[in-house]
């Protein structure tokens, strides 16, 4: 039982939403939400519209969790 690496996607921050959640501008154009990965939360990385960020697109693909601030 292995842990299959998940693919990572760029995309930039087009609205803060409440409850540390963003709304995320694909790089094919695609808009989805997505919330913090949690060492983002414990260490305090501040994310504002405009941000370019990776993350990780849910299995379903219209939910992501962001993993790194570019």
């Amino acid at each position: 039982m292995t842990k299959q690496k998940e693919p990572i996607v760029k995309g930039l921050v087009s609205e803060c939403l409440p409850s540390t959640l963003f709304r995320v501008t694909l790089e094919d154009g695609t808009k989805i939400i997505a919330h913090l990965a949690g060492k983002l939360r414990v260490h305090h990385i501040k994310i504002m519209v405009g941000d370019k960020v990776s993350l990780v697109i849910s299995s379903d693909g219209d939910k992501g969790r962001i993993v790194y601030r570019d």
